[in-house]
């Protein structure tokens, strides 16, 4: 249950969504002194939201043991196993060597983080998702729609709009090879259609952005037709604003469970576009992703942009399902493409 729903002031619910505490199962344990500290509160008001709390919790559970729900809602393996490949679907990133190393594109039902050095080229994937994601069903595609979140102020809609006429070209050119037997018809979509299906959030603070997380259920729901949400940065406010460590690693962990819930509520793509922080590791720094190691263990699929030379490359980092792999791609006027380096190789060959 959401703390939303507890029985207490705005101001109250305010302090407890903005220091973390976004559900009741994060207040089961707390000591009414650390409570009291993190929202800058008397012992005895933290005192009073416990015991609110508590009573919520009682009555939720005393319900939820009265009911077969858990022992009933058991499934086998192999019944998942079906599932996931009847319902799971992925989104094209326009490179088909980035797509071999992901098993077809980033997936639905999974959270997927991206992390690199500035200038890489994460903004610039997290828009091509946004794009490809509507492509339409009979071009291979989902069909559906898209929520970006902005909290770097690096979402251009200029360029958003030549990626979308980029992909409405490259859907006329596909169907134009195909046999006019097998063509799947004219292209109706028109690049004022994809920008329109972007829902686009810019968010300004720690506060709005775990607001927002929170309110991303209720929207979903009545939009159902969305199947990537986009999170450029989930780093920035986060290193920006916290000093307690402890903190910031239980909103941050608060905050993966909602985005892993809602993947796989809604069956769709969540990607977070993280950025690389010095690490002091045997005597030298080196470059990672930021927000530490416990963030680190809060995605699906964890994959690191690199340069390798003149060359981008991508590197499948974590991931349950798929091998370490890497896959080299480019940054064009026309959106994430394979390689132009490696495309000449394939053509000297």
């Amino acid at each position: 249950m959401e703390v939303s729903s507890l029985p207490l002031s705005a101001t109250q619910r305010g302090k407890l969504i903005s220091a973390g505490y976004t559900s009741l199962s994060f207040l089961s344990s707390v000591p009414s002194s650390d409570l009291s500290r993190d929202l800058n509160i008397t012992i005895i008001e933290a005192q009073h939201i416990l015991k609110i709390a508590s009573s919520h919790i009682s009555t939720t559970t005393s319900s939820s043991s009265n009911s077969p729900s858990l022992v009933n809602g058991a499934k086998n393996a192999w019944d998942m196993f079906a599932e996931e490949e009847s319902f799971t679907r992925s989104i094209t990133t326009s490179s088909s060597d980035f797509d071999r190393i992901l098993g077809g594109g980033i997936h639905c039902k999974q959270v997927t983080e991206i992390g690199g050095v500035p200038g890489i080229g994460k903004t610039q994937l997290g828009i091509q998702l946004a794009v490809n994601a509507q492509i339409p069903l009979e071009f291979g595609g989902l069909g559906g729609k898209a929520i970006y979140i902005d909290t770097e102020g690096s979402f251009m809609v200029e360029r958003a709009l030549q990626i979308a006429k980029a992909c409405v070209e490259d859907m006329s050119e596909y169907s134009g090879f195909l046999h006019k037997d097998a063509r799947v018809g004219e292209v109706k979509m028109q690049p004022k259609d994809i920008l329109q299906n972007i829902y686009y959030f810019r968010i300004c603070s720690y506060t709005e952005q775990i607001a927002l997380i929170n309110y991303l259920e209720k929207f979903v729901s009545e939009h159902k037709d969305v199947k990537v949400i986009v999170v450029d940065s989930i780093t920035f406010h986060f290193r920006q604003d916290f000093v307690d460590l402890a903190l910031r690693t239980r909103v941050l962990s608060a905050t993966a469970l909602k985005l892993m819930k809602l993947a796989k509520n809604f069956n769709l793509a969540v990607v977070l576009l993280n950025q690389v922080t010095n690490k002091y590791t045997d005597g030298n720094f080196q470059l990672t992703l930021a927000l530490g190691d416990s963030w680190s263990h809060s995605c699906t699929n964890r994959i690191i942009l690199y340069w390798n030379g003149n060359e981008r490359y991508a590197y499948i980092d974590k991931s349950p399902s798929l091998p370490s792999a890497s896959a080299s791609y480019s940054v064009t006027s026309r959106g994430i493409r394979n390689s132009a380096l490696n495309c000449k190789r394939i053509k000297m060959m």
